[in-house]
């Protein structure tokens, strides 16, 4: 089995480093700041390189290793790697494996950081301690893997951060190790780290992604423009995450500036629909989201049945109930069990406690931005709640 599919037979992630020890030696090492002092010229340092290094994961790592939104020549290419290796985060390759990935299961038992999944701390560093992790899926990045001075820094990973932090040492003393260059990784942990975990629970979302990811305005300004987490699951490919004007996007502004003087070329931008909000969504993501609405309808259901419960000892518990409710099933478990679908207007028959497709949009619009493809979702929704039950041989026993 290879590592993709090993971690697909599990779960996933997206921003991350996963080495336990040296990320925790790392924080522990700030502490000499007690021994060495701190001047403004090292607060300086540690800031300096906090921003260099914070647009080498995002302009690096992200949108040029993961998601290919730019392009440049292999000599920048190979210095935007190094750069970004020397944040302690993994390779390239490692990162950009496993980032693509978490685009494939975002939010789903898959995802290795998702806040839904595993609760806020786990998505923001409990999955560090997991060593199922390590492994790269050099599968998963061919336009990457064919270079063989990336496969070097594959191979020697934390070279990089080897080599800033002895420049360190050597230019400003201890205080320069500490301060710069420990200081500002343990910030740049932390303010990757917010991606995986705030950004997909706190801010607003404009587009049906079918995801918890969201904009966030002031994690945009810490990360130089990946808060506008909800916009880049919108639009992948789009090298600018702030796609409105007022939407700040240092990273976007460093690349402008890049492609002026010819470092990099064909930046990629988000179409107007899609900015517009008014592009249908692909079938895989209206699937996505037409099941998590079946899913949470059946949840009302359950709640309204339990509403009417008297609250007696004897009665089974929530726990109990949920238990014997049917579950929405694969598509496997569908086709075996239903190897010829009925129409909707023989289920309309079989199935009278079947959401109305009014009922549903309501219930979508109160789940999810409003998006062209809402009528697609309702109704395939819709369906997935009907052949459930039917498959389930719930239909006139499930609350409703």
């Amino acid at each position: 089995m290879s590592v993709s599919a090993a971690l697909e037979s599990e779960f996933h992630d997206d921003i991350i480093y996963p080495d336990a020890i040296p990320f925790v030696l790392v924080h522990l090492a700030c502490l000499g700041a007690f021994w060495t002092g701190v001047s403004w010229g090292m607060v300086g340092l540690c800031v300096a390189l906090y921003a260099v290094r914070m647009f080498a994961v995002t302009g690096g790592y992200h949108r040029y290793f993961s998601h290919r939104s730019f392009k440049t020549s292999r000599i920048v290419q190979f210095v935007f790697a190094f750069a970004a290796q020397s944040t302690t985060q993994k390779s390239v390759l490692w990162w950009a494996a496993l980032h693509r990935h978490h685009h494939k299961y975002s939010d789903t038992e898959f995802d290795v950081h998702s806040p839904r999944q595993r609760g806020f701390w786990y998505s923001h560093v409990g999955w560090i301690f997991d060593s199922r992790h390590e492994a790269t899926a050099l599968e998963d990045v061919p336009d990457l893997a064919k270079y063989p001075e990336l496969l070097f820094l594959h191979r020697f990973e934390q070279l990089p951060a080897v080599v800033l932090a002895l420049a360190c040492l050597v230019a400003f003393g201890w205080e320069g190790l500490v301060v710069g260059f420990f200081w500002s990784t343990v910030l740049l942990y932390h303010g990757t780290f917010f991606i995986n975990s705030l950004a997909h629970v706190h801010g607003s979302r404009r587009y049906a992604t079918g995801d918890d990811s969201r904009n966030n305005w002031w994690l945009a300004i810490l990360t130089m423009g990946e808060g506008w987490h909800n916009n880049h699951h919108a639009y992948q490919r789009s090298c600018r995450q702030g796609f409105r004007w007022y939407e700040y996007d240092a990273t976007y502004y460093a690349l402008q500036a890049m492609a002026w003087v010819g470092l990099v070329r064909d930046l990629g931008t988000p179409p107007p629909d899609v900015v517009r909000n008014e592009r249908a969504l692909g079938r895989a993501t209206i699937e996505r989201i037409a099941r998590q609405l079946a899913a949470h309808v059946d949840r009302e259901a359950l709640d309204a049945y339990l509403t009417r419960l008297p609250s007696l000892p004897h009665f089974p518990t929530r726990r109990d109930l949920e238990s014997k409710l049917p579950h929405i099933p694969t598509w496997a478990e569908l086709e075996a069990r239903l190897p010829h679908w009925p129409t909707m207007a023989e289920l309309e028959g079989r199935l009278p406690h079947l959401p109305s497709v009014e009922e549903l949009r309501e219930r979508a619009r109160r789940m999810i931005p409003e998006t062209p493809s809402m009528d697609d979702i309702v109704v395939r929704a819709r369906e997935v709640i009907a052949q459930a039950r039917l498959a389930a041989g719930a239909g006139a026993t499930t609350p409703a």
